[in-house]
């Protein structure tokens, strides 16, 4: 499992020219089943997403084709977390 944080660069001000873009890719996420959460971080500070189903090589692609990453309004930094022990409603994210 991963969090992926996608932290404003310096170019956050261009969020909006490519904010359609950033939900359909979002969207595409959560349809494949490797989204499960999606929201921002602190005013200001980006977004945030919870992603499973899938290996660190290609999180790391998906998150290249997010429009927000591809033109530097954002850079996401990877966080994996070896599951070791859930809430029964979370089984499915068992190791």
């Amino acid at each position: 499992m991963f969090i992926a944080l996608l932290k404003f660069s310096e170019h956050k001000d261009r969020a909006g020219e490519f904010m359609d873009g950033h939900k359909a890719w979002l969207k595409r996420g959560f349809e494949d089943g490797v989204f499960l959460m999606a929201g921002s971080l602190p005013p200001g500070a980006g977004g945030g997403i919870l992603a499973y189903n899938l290996d660190r090589e290609t999180l790391e692609a998906r998150l290249a084709e997010d429009p927000f990453v591809a033109e530097d309004v954002v850079r996401p930094e990877i966080i994996e977390i070896a599951t070791a022990m859930t809430d029964p409603r979370l089984d499915f994210l068992a190791v």
